[in-house]
């Protein structure tokens, strides 16, 4: 009996990341085709209030079809088309898949360069793979397990593998959110814990910050989505750390049917809680 395309290239996860970087890529020159860093003119507002773009949509339906085309029989979560109704349902699926075409899309009309493509395959709850690319930037991260996690740029043109900061007494570096997030919650919060520095990031590079050893911590207080988080978080938990609750626990995903809300949470190395005063 002939093994389906997805099941094949779920069993070869390297090959399945590599296409996933491809993916990631041509979203994101399909983004540049809008992007202009003095600003992006006539966004539309979602029905929570959110903007979305042109780009948002394009780059999206580009990924969906992509991946329809090799994973066929798993089920795609989309930020735009969950927001237009159009999510399948899960039904209990060992596999699926959750894509920010565009992540940071305040950044993006502001004409900043720290927006992401994010695509990420979830596994029984948890993320068995995530791929994060910043096109202005030409910054490409993937991760699928332990060890994999992996740093590529349009300037060195090869790939380089990434690793959480070793753990120091002289304080963690955190990153925190340029536009989003409540700043009393994350100092209330970062007090117990000595800091040595503060950081601004958009998007989903402030999870990559973490997992390329530039920042400890990523404390995110405010509602955010899974597909904002999940592509970033496969790649951290193959780097060394991952985003956990404020229980200590791992992100799980998919764990509500039909919502796909985070609660507050860390990203962070594993043992940050080891700083706290």
């Amino acid at each position: 009996m002939t093994q389906p395309l997805s099941q094949k290239l779920l069993n070869n996860p390297g090959a399945l990341c590599n296409m996933l970087k491809r993916i990631a890529i041509e979203a994101g020159e399909i983004t540049l085709e809008y992007y202009d860093d003095s600003g992006y003119y006539g966004a539309d507002e979602k029905g929570d209030g959110s903007p979305v773009t042109a780009a948002d949509r394009a780059a999206e339906a580009h990924i969906v079809k992509a991946i329809s085309g090799i994973l066929d029989d798993i089920p795609i979560i989309g930020e735009e088309l969950y927001s237009e109704g159009r999510a399948p349902e899960l039904n209990g699926a060992d596999y699926f898949v959750l894509v920010d075409a565009l992540d940071g899309t305040k950044e993006f009309i502001a004409g900043g360069e720290e927006y992401t493509v994010n695509i990420a395959i979830i596994r029984n709850g948890a993320p068995f793979m995530g791929v994060v690319y910043l096109p202005v930037k030409g910054e490409l991260f993937s991760g699928y397990g332990p060890g994999t996690a992996l740093r590529w740029t349009d300037e060195a043109e090869k790939d380089r593998p990434i690793h959480v900061r070793e753990q120091t007494s002289k304080g963690l570096v955190v990153v925190s959110s340029k536009s989003h997030g409540s700043a009393s919650e994350m100092n209330e919060f970062l007090q117990d814990y000595k800091i040595a520095k503060v950081i601004k990031k958009g998007s989903s590079a402030k999870i990559c910050a973490v997992a390329s050893g530039k920042a400890d911590l990523y404390p995110r207080f405010g509602p955010t989505c899974e597909w904002d988080i999940a592509a970033g978080d496969a790649i951290l938990r193959s780097a060394g750390g991952a985003i956990y609750d404020m229980d200590g626990q791992p992100m799980i995903y998919g764990k509500e049917a039909g919502k796909y809300l985070n609660p507050n949470f860390v990203a962070a190395i594993e043992g940050f809680w080891d700083f706290s005063d």
